[in-house]
């Protein structure tokens, strides 16, 4: 299954600087990683107000709540806003649906 997902990161107030670049740094290492699993396809800046940190991933997973457990394990999930749109085929995708479930499928 694929889903959109969009994030809004928001740093507590008063958040030591040294753990906010850590949670960053493992953040970078996290996503690195869902991207050799297959789980993280794409992910995009859209825009954002100044001080705004957004974020829009395509995500495969095989339910919902793989899906819930992957975004739970995130190092800023607990300063995150998550909104998760599941996603199906449309059939004038210009993909043909054989080769997204073949990519998906072939995922280490």
């Amino acid at each position: 299954m694929e889903f959109l997902v969009e994030f809004e990161v928001n740093v507590p107030d008063g958040a030591p600087a040294s753990e906010v670049e850590l949670r960053f740094s493992a953040e970078a290492s996290a996503a690195a990683r869902l991207v050799d699993e297959g789980h993280l396809v794409r992910l995009w800046r859209p825009p954002a107000a100044p001080g705004e940190i957004k974020a829009l991933g395509l995500y495969r997973a095989d339910s919902a709540a793989q899906l819930a457990g992957l975004l739970g394990d995130l190092p800023l999930y607990d300063w995150m806003q998550i909104a998760v749109t599941p996603l199906e085929p449309h059939p004038n995708d210009a993909v043909p649906q054989e080769t997204v479930s073949a990519t998906a499928t072939s995922q280490p």
